[in-house]
């Protein structure tokens, strides 16, 4: 942002320090538990914190180029970005509240932190933008909104958008094919949340590394478990999915039992933890390790399994309903308002289309690779945040474009449809890139230096970001341009008459 705006983009950081600020006050005054899922809402919150700054400089930029005073293009800019800015906030909050009425545990989380973050967001990039920069006006500060090099960025563009539409479906189309057949051909990876299984919560007496405690645990399961940090750095929570009953023979071998004596799951799944994980344990003072019933029984030992819990495979059939529900849902609501909003229910099939081809590359690129790359692609609660948070954040950049769309047809109502659509796209096209890189890079960051654990979540969203970016520009006006070619056609009849 200071890149590209200068002193503007300092007044933007500001904004977004304020932002985050008042989010996390918001969701510790309510008590909230900040899960992976709500991490996503706040990475979606400050995306649109910073696109609500970006919509409201490149309005302002227009103005100056305009010869407007700086205090007039302020005043056009913030009042010509307004109605984006709300269109994009208000059909993603109502994404939020959908989730909120359909979703279930961590996914209401994310919905609970999305609502709180858009409502924050507003603030933050309307009243305090506005404040900060009336401030330096009016104390006569020095106030930019662009470098040099930064000044005409993307301004003399006339991509012919709606002319390589053709060119476009073909890509989509293409992309969706093979990720169907990644889906059909290889299946995906289900996690716990839809599969059932079992989570424990683990404390050693010193610290630990997750990806060592992973790796060790990997030699006593088929599959790696999936190990995250719990709380303190001496604490980690281990989610598995095994079968327990392929081990009873081994078992009952191992500790000489016959066919009639009784295992429960709990008793094999408990040994192989901890086999697994007992080297992580430091000796006692009397030289001797920590033993099977220390580790098992927390009333007996102060470390070792401190909490364990049971996803049965119905609480996990429920949870794959609600997700569905969750995400049909978001989109028909979607759908609702942009059909409303924009007068014409085509704008609302356009809008849908673009994230039905984002959802569908999401799910298929984690069908080719899984079990390909390094870290896990299991599908969860958090894979369905991560595809929840891509349709929020592409909506957005569709919504804007839209914006553009409409806003050309009032100033220019003898224009073509494709003339509007090809306008708003290329005008709207810095705003998309500096948008979507800003949220690319800070993701980038995330996935880099965040850790192994949040790092197929973090890749949802990478995935996301580039396919967003691609159907709001690519796919969702030349959709809609198709739906109404028709209408088009009877109306340059009418303007020839």
């Amino acid at each position: 942002m200071v890149v590209f705006y200068n002193r503007a983009g300092w007044v933007s950081v500001v904004a977004l320090v304020t932002n985050v600020f008042l989010l996390m006050g918001v969701l510790a005054s309510i008590g909230a538990v900040l899960t992976l899922p709500g991490i996503a809402g706040i990475v979606l919150t400050m995306a649109m914190a910073v696109d609500g700054n970006v919509i409201i400089y490149e309005r302002i930029k227009e103005e100056i180029r305009a010869g407007k005073s700086i205090a007039n293009s302020v005043d056009e800019g913030f009042k010509n970005a307004m109605s984006a800015i709300i269109d994009g906030q208000v059909t993603t909050f109502l994404l939020g509240l959908v989730l909120i009425m359909f979703g279930s545990g961590t996914i209401q989380g994310f919905a609970v932190t999305l609502c709180i973050g858009i409502v924050t967001s507003l603030f933050t990039s309307i009243f305090i933008t506005r404040l900060v920069i009336d401030w330096m006006l009016n104390h006569k500060k020095k106030l930019s909104f662009s470098f040099s090099f930064t000044e005409n960025f993307m301004r003399n563009v006339h991509i012919d958008f709606l002319g390589r539409r053709k060119m476009f479906y073909i890509i989509g189309v293409c992309a969706i094919v093979i990720c169907f057949i990644g889906i059909f051909a290889r299946g995906l990876g289900m996690g716990i949340d839809f599969t059932g299984g079992r989570t424990y919560a683990v404390r050693f007496d010193q610290d630990v590394n997750v990806v060592d405690v992973r790796a060790s645990l990997s030699n006593e399961f088929e599959e790696a478990p999936e190990v995250k940090s719990y709380g303190p750095s001496n604490q980690v929570k281990i989610t598995t999915n095994i079968v327990a009953e392929d081990y009873y023979e081994a078992f009952r071998a191992a500790h000489g039992l016959s066919a009639t004596d009784t295992i429960t799951d709990e008793m094999v799944i408990n040994e192989k933890l901890y086999a697994g994980t007992k080297q992580f344990f430091g000796k006692s003072d009397d030289g001797k390790e920590i033993t099977m019933r220390q580790f098992a029984d927390a009333d007996v030992y102060p470390y070792g399994i401190i909490q364990s819990e049971q996803v049965e495979a119905t609480m996990a059939t429920d949870m794959k309903r609600s997700s569905i529900l969750a995400v049909l849902g978001g989109l028909l609501v979607i759908f609702a308002y942009i059909g409303i909003r924009f007068k014409s229910w085509r704008f609302g099939v356009g809008s849908v289309a673009a994230l039905t081809h984002d959802t569908i590359l999401i799910i298929g690129l984690f069908a080719l690779l899984h079990g390909l790359l390094p870290f896990s692609l299991d599908v969860d609660q958090s894979f369905i945040a991560a595809v929840l948070t891509i349709i929020g954040y592409s909506i957005n950049a569709t919504v804007v474009i839209f914006d553009r769309v409409r806003e050309n047809r009032n100033l220019y109502p003898k224009h073509t449809l494709i003339e509007h659509m090809n306008d708003a796209i290329n005008a709207t096209l810095a705003r998309t890139i500096n948008t979507s890189g800003t949220t690319f890079f800070t993701l980038l960051m995330m996935f880099i230096f965040g850790g192994e654990v949040i790092r197929g979540f973090i890749f949802a969203l990478l995935i996301g970001v580039v396919c967003g970016m691609f159907s709001s520009v690519c796919l969702a006006c030349p959709i809609v341009y198709e739906v109404s070619k028709r209408r088009e056609e009877k109306k340059l009849q009418k303007i020839k008459l």
